[in-house]
């Protein structure tokens, strides 16, 4: 973990004591009003969604968004239009497969392309600019309301601030700054940017509509018993705080790499009042006990992985679940190296452009049959959780 005075510099003594009894009082009336201790809340919530800390900030992630869903519907339609174009000049079927390799030579140099994917990367990092700009411009407030959350209840919190950090976890996915692992608000910024995210691609996830949804239907294990739950790659905690309010008499982990992502993980579920747990580990390495877990899920995790590291996952998670308990985790369709051609524009795109270092390696393998190899029965009459998912029901054998 990054600390404050290590990443933000010496502060002076009077911004350090103004910060800490400017903490000390807010405890004290969080106290009374039975909330966490510390929280800053300077504008209130719309449901249960912290609103942004100024207007001004609101004002700039409203814009972003809206241009995203501009770019969704009318630019990025542009320059799916080019790459028609491209194709039908070429002699090209859009339905015939093509390599990675063979899709970037034909596009690398169509301009409508180029000025599609360079507006979508200008938008992007707008986002993360102007939130990374104010949450370290008030980094003692937001700081403050952190340590005084990590000793807060329901739930508990568990950093390891001396554990190594493996490579493969430090880019910057989605060219959020510092990545899961080096800003210290990167649970902050991960969670606002996201939802502009999710508008331009799913719908509104301000109330965690899509993570709710997908948790209501996660199957049971086959003899209907939930007593303890487990989000491998919990990111922010959206998904966690959904199984905890499904099962709310389950005991319900969250893990992940990023201490801040599981500091505001935390932090967030505690001012919601839900009891999820959650700690800085891997998931290839859970440390949880073997069998311990009824219902082992993931979010949108594997894509974000070394194809060895999923291997690897998949054995963790086959050794934490108990026989007839359910694995379930939530990610693309995937397996094969050549796709059409308009699916390999997308993957090559998101690859490019939005920093999926390991997109590539996890479209490479076939995620279920990955999960069928271990001591898991595939159910496949389940549905998909979300469009263009697949729908991974596995039940751990006896």
């Amino acid at each position: 973990m990054i600390g404050r005075r290590t990443f933000f510099g010496a502060a002076t003594a009077s911004v350090a004591l103004g910060s800490l009894l400017k903490s000390q009082a807010a405890a004290a009336a969080a106290q009374a009003a039975g909330q966490i201790a510390g929280n800053y809340d300077p504008r209130g919530m719309v449901g249960r969604l912290e609103r942004l800390g100024t207007l001004d900030l609101e004002s700039q992630q409203d814009f972003t968004e809206g241009f995203r869903l501009m770019h969704g519907k009318m630019i990025r339609k542009a320059s799916n239009d080019a790459l028609e174009r491209v194709l039908a000049r070429n002699g090209i079927d859009p339905t015939t497969p093509l390599t990675k390799e063979e899709l970037i030579a034909l596009v690398e140099n169509e301009p409508a392309i180029n000025i599609a994917s360079k507006a979508w990367l200008a938008n992007q990092q707008v986002t993360w600019k102007s939130l990374q700009d104010h949450f370290h411009r008030h980094a003692d407030e937001y700081l403050s309301e952190m340590d005084a959350a990590d000793r807060a209840g329901p739930g508990a919190l568990e950093l390891n601030p001396s554990m190594d950090v493996p490579a493969y976890t430090r880019h910057e996915i989605h060219i959020q700054p510092g990545g899961y692992v080096g800003d210290p608000f990167a649970g902050h910024m991960y969670h606002y940017g996201t939802n502009s995210f999710y508008i331009g691609v799913i719908g509104h996830n301000e109330q965690d509509q899509i993570h709710k949804g997908t948790a209501a239907r996660i199957p049971l294990p086959q003899d209907g018993k939930v007593k303890r739950i487990l989000d491998m790659g919990c990111g922010v905690g959206q998904m966690t705080a959904a199984m905890k309010e499904r099962f709310p008499d389950a005991e319900v982990w969250g893990i992940d790499i990023g201490g801040p992502m599981v500091r505001y993980a935390h932090m967030r579920a505690a001012n919601l009042g839900i009891g999820a747990n959650f700690a800085q580990r891997l998931a290839e390495d859970t440390k949880f006990p073997d069998g311990y877990f009824d219902i082992v899920v993931s979010y949108i995790m594997h894509h974000e992985l070394p194809a060895h590291i999923t291997r690897a996952v998949i054995v963790e998670a086959e050794r934490v679940t108990r026989p007839g308990g359910v694995y379930y985790p939530v990610d693309f369709l995937s397996g094969g190296t050549k796709m059409p051609a308009r699916n390999m524009y997308g993957r090559w795109w998101d690859h490019r452009w939005n920093n999926e270092v390991w997109s590539f390696e996890y479209h490479g393998l076939d995620f279920t049959q990955e999960i069928a190899k271990r001591a898991f029965t595939i159910n496949k009459a389940t549905p998909a959780a979300l469009p263009g998912f697949g729908a991974r029901h596995a039940v751990r054998n006896a």
